[in-house]
């Protein structure tokens, strides 16, 4: 399950160490550490991290296949945790040392900075694979995230870019050796510890205002 950890004044929120899937009871914990950083005063960064071969492999397709009429229930808490980093009100790095696939890239797309392991590891949407489409708000937070070319390559092709080709399209900014992608995100985090407070909230809210609309308020079916 989700852990957090604090260094200095950049808490380190780290998803788990196995395939880290949006289960609810993962979601609900990543809550409940979010609500402790957001309640945390004076300066103050997050890094989301993982432990392992993954950073995120995204929907729990298995529980959202036993639980269908939990579905609509299901998505929009995803939507909430998608919404809720990117319009965060300090600044956000994602330290993906692993596998980002599906709901999980999409998340990494909610920070505001994206460190990636430069030798091993894919980030990929592979919904046109597995023939599960985008919904509104997924779509929108992609977009708004992605220049117009690779947020289309990524979101039909289902490309799978390792650390070197995510950098080169714009899909992460920084990349690192195996050992340093969490302290390399600390240390991008830890230079932006003052852009806390409702200021940075607005700015984002302002920014993001159409990504978020369709998170909240948008079509949720996955089919």
């Amino acid at each position: 399950m989700p852990t957090l950890d604090r260094r200095d004044d950049v808490f380190v929120l780290d998803l788990g160490d196995t395939e880290n899937r949006f289960h609810p009871d993962w979601l609900a914990s990543v809550g409940t550490l979010l609500d402790e950083v957001e309640k945390a005063e004076g300066p103050r960064a997050l890094v989301t991290a993982a432990t392992g071969k993954f950073f995120s492999n995204g929907l729990d397709l298995d529980w959202l296949l036993a639980h269908t009429d939990q579905g609509e229930s299901y998505v929009t808490a995803v939507h909430a945790l998608l919404a809720r980093v990117l319009a965060l009100p300090f600044f956000t790095v994602a330290a993906v040392q692993g596998h980002a696939f599906a709901a999980g890239a999409m998340l990494t797309l909610s920070h505001d900075v994206r460190v990636m392991r430069a030798d091993r590891g894919y980030w990929c949407l592979p919904e046109a694979d597995i023939d599960i489409p985008f919904t509104e708000g997924m779509s929108a937070l992609i977009q708004s995230r992605l220049a117009p070319r690779v947020a289309h390559e990524a979101m039909v092709t289902a490309r799978r870019y390792g650390g070197q080709d995510a950098l080169d399209a714009g899909i992460v900014d920084r990349v690192a050796e195996e050992g340093a992608v969490l302290d390399t995100a600390v240390e991008i985090a830890r230079a932006q510890l003052s852009k806390a407070g409702p200021t940075v909230g607005t700015i984002k809210a302002r920014m993001y205002a159409d990504a978020l609309r369709a998170l909240r308020e948008g079509d949720i079916a996955l089919g």
